[in-house]
């Protein structure tokens, strides 16, 4: 096998990726499209997701950098190649914690922009700074002006939960996005890309010009990696991949489908890859969490508890499309953010009612974002959530529900007082969380002719039917069981069947008794 070109993990910037011949998924002929068509426009994407790189490939094209796109589809397709004046701007690199931390970001990078073009003393506001760089830099050069802005909601999504700090945010960089619309005659393009799209009275309120392309078919595959561009670009690496797992290529390419496909970003879509994840596994030659490793952000947790949300509800939710397109960052559903940060993706649609159906788009976000839930919901220490998998999956695969049991119990009986409020909803997370750590086949509310199991888990031996009471009796949930003749549809599958009767109790705060039939 040839030399393979280094893998392009963590790098951002397209002229050092292309200068250092590295390799580039060609994204270029609908980079081409999305300037020739149109001039305004927003798209979302879940973080480390190629967006970054995306706008680095704009700044050097119409920074007239043609050398840089030689043998890519571009090179064609531009036949001009003119410079134009660029202002990017990237809010990824600071903490927003306070309002003066994001008008100081702003000042620099107006700074940095009237030392090339020049400023006026009766420019006092960012916005009417903003305002004289457009203009100025339109004056001086001839051409119209370029504008990116990277991660634009970086700041309020840091402020999510300070309603006041969040006001701030919006007041100011409504103002600052303004100059878009108020200075369009002087401008060629401009993209802002972030995780999230705030709605409602939102920075984006008096953008009616921009277009927003994240739930577009035409540009669903502008970021990540398709089907087709990793068996294009990366079928050496997964032979290499391969051969280092001891696997066939097939196998390789099924595992990495597995733990890393699955985002649709619209309904009709082909499922695209997480690019940070593949590019770490095809360097380090290691199937992995890289995506989780990089760090979850706290907000999605705070949503969840602040709501109290119910996490089956959560991972199985059927919206509509308002719901998908905006966060109204004083709203009760979480659900938006979490699908537009990455962690839910579509996974299927009714057409007659407009209802999109979501749900973790692979095993890498469902075990990662699992994992980090439970040191939230329950007294296990963030670093021995893998460990305490080991013991349910070793229990539950052995038969050994007794000690899967004494285990549950000691997880709810050490779960701190301040993290309980809705009894009911908690148990029925931590239940959630533990059956999802067991990554066995399982199934929450399974509906039979005669009504609906809690839960069922499946391993190659054994069929677990669970029912849990609230403050009842275990014998109740045993006999509610075998009345409804829960185990019938298991029968078949020659696997033994473990009947299991659960009752929570209020008084306790946990578990006060379960029974078991077989």
């Amino acid at each position: 096998m040839e030399q393979l070109k280094n893998l392009p993990i963590g790098i951002q910037d397209f002229e050092s990726l292309i200068a250092d011949n590295y390799l580039y998924v060609d994204k270029t002929a609908i980079m081409y499209k999305l300037v020739s068509t149109g001039r305004y426009y927003f798209l979302s994407r879940p973080r480390r997701f190629g967006k970054s790189l995306l706008i680095s490939t704009l700044k050097a094209y119409f920074l007239g950098k043609k050398d840089l796109f030689k043998g890519l589809a571009v090179e064609t397709l531009e036949q001009k190649w003119n410079v134009h004046p660029v202002l990017h701007l990237d809010l990824n690199t600071a903490k927003y914690d306070s309002k003066e931390v994001l008008e100081n970001k702003l000042n620099l990078a107006l700074t940095q922009w009237e030392t090339l073009y020049g400023s006026h003393e009766a420019e006092l506001s960012l916005a009417s700074r903003f305002e004289g760089v457009i203009r100025r830099a339109y004056e001086k050069t001839g051409q119209r002006v370029v504008i990116l802005v990277d991660e634009y909601d970086k700041p309020m999504l840091q402020a999510i939960g300070n309603a006041e700090l969040q006001d701030d945010y919006r007041a100011t960089l409504k103002g600052f996005y303004g100059a878009l619309k108020s200075m369009d005659g002087c401008i060629k393009f401009a993209m802002l890309t972030g995780v999230t799209k705030f709605g409602k009275v939102s920075v984006f309120s008096d953008l009616n010009n921009l277009n927003d392309i994240s739930l577009d078919d035409d540009y669903c595959d502008i970021c990540g990696i398709s089907e087709e561009e990793l068996h294009a670009d990366f079928d050496d690496y997964v032979v290499r991949l391969a051969s280092n797992q001891k696997m066939t290529k097939e196998e390789a390419y099924s595992e990495l489908k597995k733990r890393y496909d699955g985002y649709h970003f619209t309904e009709a879509a082909p499922g695209m890859y997480n690019p940070f994840s593949v590019l770490n596994c095809l360097s380090k030659n290691k199937f992995g969490s890289y995506w989780f490793e990089t760090g979850t952000p706290s907000y999605l947790v705070e949503l969840l508890k602040k709501h109290n949300y119910n996490l089956e509800e959560m991972a199985n939710k059927e919206v509509d499309a308002d719901v998908l397109n905006s966060i109204d960052s004083t709203s009760k559903d979480p659900i938006p953010v979490i699908f537009q940060s990455g962690y839910l993706t579509i996974k299927g649609y009714d057409k007659r009612f407009g209802m999109y159906k979501l749900g973790f788009p692979n095993e890498e976000v469902r075990e990662g974002f699992i994992r980090y839930l439970m040191p939230y919901y329950t007294s296990v220490a963030k670093g021995d959530t893998g460990l305490n998998a080991q013991h349910f999956i070793r229990d539950i695969e052995s038969g050994n529900i007794d000690a899967f049991m004494t285990r549950l119990k000691s997880l709810f009986s050490n779960t701190p007082y301040e993290l309980v409020r809705d009894l009911e909803n908690h148990y029925q997370n931590v239940m959630f969380i533990v059956s999802q750590l067991c990554g066995i086949y399982t199934r929450a509310e399974y509906h039979t002719s005669e009504g609906r199991i809690d839960m069922t888990m499946e391993t190659s031996d054994y069929v677990y039917i669970w029912e849990f009471k609230f403050e009842k009796s275990a014998q109740e949930a045993l006999d509610q069981i075998e009345e409804k003749h829960y185990a019938e549809p298991f029968k078949a599958s020659g696997k033994k069947i473990i009947c299991v009767g659960v009752n929570f109790s209020n008084e306790i705060r946990g578990i006060e008794e379960y029974l078991v039939k077989s």
